[in-house]
């Protein structure tokens, strides 16, 4: 099979990842071997491939929003699965379920957890492996290139917007408008939210605007109301203060990305007096993934997406990096 390893962590302008031939994996028991029919291309796989995560497993195949076809059934899989049947591959790929965390529902906090394209192989690959208990039954009326995004940006962004606390009929603020945003804005639409978007790209102040937003302006504008909630989807930590700032009494700040830089320094009466909040967002549950996915069969998510061919996954990761696309990039295989 064609597959693209990260063979050497470091900026997309160098040449971090490599396509190789590799040999189709075989599914140890308990897993699910899958034919990738799409794998979308998250800002996460650029962390992976430029260093900003440290390596877990070296020369890694990235990709963590999988749609596919199960393939065959590694021996002992007890999930109802089927060959044939269509699956989604998320980020959470294997959690302890018997430390602190996993007993009280916190699975996504568990020491011991692992992760799609990053501990083990993932979907920038014509085949990949899933452990079956971990492998997600898709809602129809999408297309295999339109699901892709939902599961990782839309269900990390799903967890962000509930960690953000978002009042009935409450103003948040999205800042940074990319894939995972564009989702997540319509998901508080249809509960009621005012959605007021900051961000710096046009092409994604036009993106939102289509899809409704209340408001749309620079990514360091203030917002035409006090917000109740917001969600920092770039990964700029000197938009924290700006967040914080922008937040009515009260409110909370969730901070969605697995990677952030320096946040400056707070003070204490501009940014956080008045019982303002900052949450961080550390990667999904189970549950968070089979709730949005009700989401996304009972809401249809108009989904903004950019295909690849796999064998330009080193050119789509450069586009993502680069801000040339709102949305989400998918690859084709």
């Amino acid at each position: 099979m064609t597959a693209w390893r990260v063979v050497a962590p470091g900026p997309v302008t160098g040449h971090p990842l490599e396509r190789a031939s590799e040999p189709i994996p075989e599914p140890a028991p308990g897993e699910l071997l899958v034919k990738v029919l799409a794998c979308g291309v998250c800002r996460t796989d650029l962390h992976v491939t430029e260093g900003d995560l440290p390596v877990h497993r070296p020369r890694v195949i990235p990709g963590h929003e999988v749609v596919g076809e199960v393939a065959a059934l590694g021996d002992s899989v007890t999930e109802s699965f089927a060959v044939g049947d269509r699956v989604g591959i998320a980020w959470l790929r294997h959690t302890c379920g018997r430390c602190a965390a996993c007993l009280r529902g916190a699975e996504n906090l568990c020491r011991q957890s692992q992760y799609t394209g990053w501990d083990a192989d993932g979907g920038y690959a014509e085949f990949a492996t899933v452990p079956a208990g971990y492998a997600l039954h898709l809602p129809a009326g999408y297309t295999d290139t339109e699901l892709a995004p939902l599961l990782c940006a839309g269900i990390i962004g799903y967890r962000a917007l509930e960690r953000a606390a978002v009042p009935v009929g409450g103003a948040l603020g999205i800042y940074g408008f990319g894939g995972s945003a564009h989702l997540t804005a319509q998901v508080a639409s249809a509960r009621g939210a005012r959605v007021h978007v900051m961000t710096r790209g046009a092409e994604a102040r036009a993106l939102a605007g289509r899809l409704g937003a209340t408001s749309v302006q620079g990514a360091r504008d203030t917002p035409p109301e006090p917000l109740d909630s917001a969600i920092l989807f770039a990964p700029v930590g000197d938009l924290v203060p700006v967040a914080m700032e922008a937040l009515a009494d009260g409110g909370t700040l969730a901070v969605a990305g697995i990677h952030l830089t320096d946040i400056p320094a707070l003070e204490y009466q501009r940014h956080l007096f008045r019982e303002r909040q900052i949450r961080s967002v550390t990667a999904n549950t189970r549950s968070d993934s089979v709730e949005f996915l009700r989401i996304a069969a009972e809401h249809r998510l108009s989904i903004d997406t950019h295909p690849y061919p796999l064998d330009r996954a080193d050119r789509a990761l450069k586009d993502l990096a680069g801000g040339k696309f709102s949305g989400a990039a998918v690859l084709e295989p």
